[in-house]
């Protein structure tokens, strides 16, 4: 039994619960993400949609035209790193098997219990309340991508930003998807540091002791 016990710790800690494409997609990501966002609250604020502007300090590009160079540069950067993290999710099976493997029912019953156990994060386990979040903002981050593209060129791109209800109609939904952006990047940011060894993880692939004993405790 003694053997068991010990085999299954052995095989849990040298276990790469994040694999490195995953890591390194991960990072390029959160870089990309962060400078478009400071980016873009230049390009805001040269333009404000409301009475408000964002403070230089937390903007990105020191003027609009280096503002707009920052902004579609890192947007290419985040498409293609996207796309890749897409294909590996998609054929590796990382993608439906840790993410898309959203039960409604199972969700609706556990949705208590899955909120107690939110902060069990870093493992390489994802619960119903984490998985919901990645695929809003999967989703939001594709919202971004092609209201940006109506917002950059509304004559080429007549027809999206038509269907997205002109100009200015884009700009706004634009701007309320780079809103969820930074809901989601604080929630995700803040469960990261509030448990111990998550941002370890992220670097190394592999657990650490502390997520181990939370891991063996379930």
């Amino acid at each position: 039994m003694l053997q068991k016990v010990e085999k299954r710790r052995l095989t849990n800690r040298d276990r790469v619960i994040h694999p490195l494409f995953v890591r390194i997609t991960h990072w390029i990501n959160a870089f990309a993400a962060i400078a478009m966002l400071m980016s873009g609250l230049r390009i805001y604020n040269a333009s404000p949609l409301y009475d408000f502007r964002f403070p230089p300090d937390v903007t990105l590009g020191g003027w609009l035209a280096g503002a707009l160079a920052w902004h579609f540069a890192v947007m290419w950067l985040l498409v293609i790193n996207g796309l890749a993290y897409l294909a590996y999710g998609v054929f590796s099976g990382h993608f439906v098997r840790k993410i898309l493997n959203i039960g409604a029912m199972s969700a609706y019953r556990n949705i208590k219990l899955e909120m107690k156990h939110l902060l069990l994060h870093g493992t390489g386990e994802y619960n119903i309340v984490q998985r919901v979040l990645y695929v809003i903002v999967i989703s939001d981050v594709i919202l971004l991508f092609f209201s940006g593209l109506a917002i950059w060129k509304p004559v080429q791109f007549g027809g999206l930003a038509a269907f997205l209800g002109g100009y200015e109609q884009a700009r706004h939904i634009h701007f309320f998807g780079m809103t969820i952006l930074v809901a989601f990047l604080i929630i995700h940011v803040s469960v990261a540091f509030a448990v111990k060894g998550t941002i370890k993880s992220m670097f190394t692939g592999r657990l650490t002791k502390g997520q181990l004993q939370r891991l063996e405790r379930r």
